[in-house]
């Protein structure tokens, strides 16, 4: 079996894996995808990213927003932690490259932000219509150079020894032959699963190969019942088994 050796192996190729990647400091990076790199789930997301950056919003507000959206079912310490980093967050990106859409408000140039379900004030920053696909193609431009990157590989399993995380299994699907990367550390991004259901507008490649892996590694898996299905699907129009999304 041939083995490549790497000192971080990231498993995914949307915004959470290349953004780990970019902010690691040393070693080499290995970038495992089982597709193109822009084949990921932020691809294809249109909408945009909440965060309190108005003058007239606030955390708080944000905070009881979301709480009262999720019933009671979430997690008010993991929700102010989302709350208070997402504007840092947009700052993140805006210095990895990414062109969020910008209006002339009273003479100041402001972030464009949109309003959607569930939330009190205008706080969705985004970029055009395209908002994931502008974060994907800017954090791919920024890491190309800097990591190893390794397409059409399908993650089999993670390498694991006395309890100790090595690296993974993957599946060239081109030479269909199975590959060993080790690596110091390996974090799994490889994003839902909505795929495992007949119904879904989740892209193809959200098969929850991750999420697989890990269980069977023993990690502890929690929240597996909350899987979005978006209500404006268009039922059986496209042929190889996709959903079309009409908004």
């Amino acid at each position: 079996m041939e083995i490549v050796k790497t000192d971080h192996l990231i498993i995914g190729s949307g915004i959470a894996g290349l953004t780990y990647g970019l902010n690691l400091k040393d070693g080499r990076i290995t970038i495992l995808t089982k597709k193109n790199p822009s084949d990921s789930n932020t691809n294809y997301a249109q909408g945009g990213i909440a965060a309190a950056v108005d003058r007239d919003d606030s955390f708080t507000s944000h905070l009881e927003d979301t709480l009262r959206t999720g019933a009671g079912l979430s997690r008010p310490d993991v929700v102010r932690i989302m709350v208070e980093e997402a504007p840092k967050v947009i700052e993140e990106l805006e210095r990895f490259g990414v062109r969020f859409t910008r209006v002339v408000t009273n003479g100041r140039i402001t972030y464009a932000l949109g309003q959607e379900g569930g939330h009190s004030h205008r706080r969705i920053v985004y970029a055009q219509d395209r908002t994931g696909a502008e974060i994907e193609d800017t954090l791919i431009g920024q890491i190309r150079d800097r990591v190893d990157l390794i397409e059409a590989g399908l993650a089999l399993d993670l390498i694991v020894d006395d309890g100790e995380c090595l690296g993974a299994y993957f599946l060239d699907t081109k030479s269909q032959k199975v590959v060993a990367v080790t690596a110091r550390s390996t974090l799994i991004a490889t994003g839902g699963i909505g795929q495992v259901y007949k119904l879904t507008t989740n892209p193809m490649i959200a098969t929850g190969d991750g999420i697989g892996m890990a269980f069977r590694a023993g990690a502890r898996i929690a929240n597996m019942e909350f899987i979005q299905f978006h209500p404006t699907g268009v039922y059986n129009l496209m042929t190889d088994g996709r959903v079309f999304l009409i908004s």
